[in-house]
């Protein structure tokens, strides 16, 4: 239930005011991947592309892109990594996960763009430009995937700590 909230606030996140490229949808998805089955898997990428067609036609009044698809298909990939970290939750896997869809996330993002779009000459040194203008908004992405996964992940472990059986059985050891 926990992962469904998760995924219902990174969408609602995305309609609320908030820094550019500062959002819980990683950790989200990567909660999700951790915690539900692998036939679930498609309903927190359905959402959140959902949110996306909205945003972009109805809020931003732009047309759907290549890129687009691109952004999907890292959702699935991000409920991928989140699988791969599992039941073998660690602070250190937590992180890596974090960081690796953070990463990934910068490099696929940014690679569609400088395909689909013509914001840049389709050279090298034009994906290297695109790439560098997308730093400022990787700083945040990083930060905040870093912030809200551990948010996520250590909220079953502090509900864990405060449950009365837990609390029980602590008295009585």
């Amino acid at each position: 239930m926990l992962a469904y909230l998760f995924v219902a606030i990174a969408v609602a996140f995305r309609f609320m005011p908030h820094p550019l490229s500062f959002t819980p949808v990683a950790a989200a998805l990567l909660f999700f991947g951790a915690r539900m089955p692998r036939r679930q898997a498609w309903i927190p990428v359905a959402l959140l592309a959902a949110s996306d067609v909205l945003l972009t036609k109805f809020v931003y009044g732009f047309a759907l892109t290549p890129d687009h698809f691109v952004t999907w298909a890292w959702y699935g990939a991000a409920v991928g990594m989140g699988m791969l970290v599992g039941g073998k939750t660690t602070v250190l896997r937590v992180a890596g996960a974090s960081l690796a869809s953070s990463v990934s996330f910068f490099l696929v993002s940014n690679f569609a763009v400088w395909m689909a779009w013509e914001m840049y000459p389709k050279t090298l040194n034009g994906l290297a430009m695109c790439y560098a203008a997308a730093v400022p908004f990787f700083r945040n992405t990083v930060a905040s995937d870093l912030m809200f996964t551990a948010v996520a992940f250590s909220i079953p472990v502090v509900l864990e700590l405060l449950s009365p059986k837990t609390a029980k059985d602590s008295i009585v050891a």
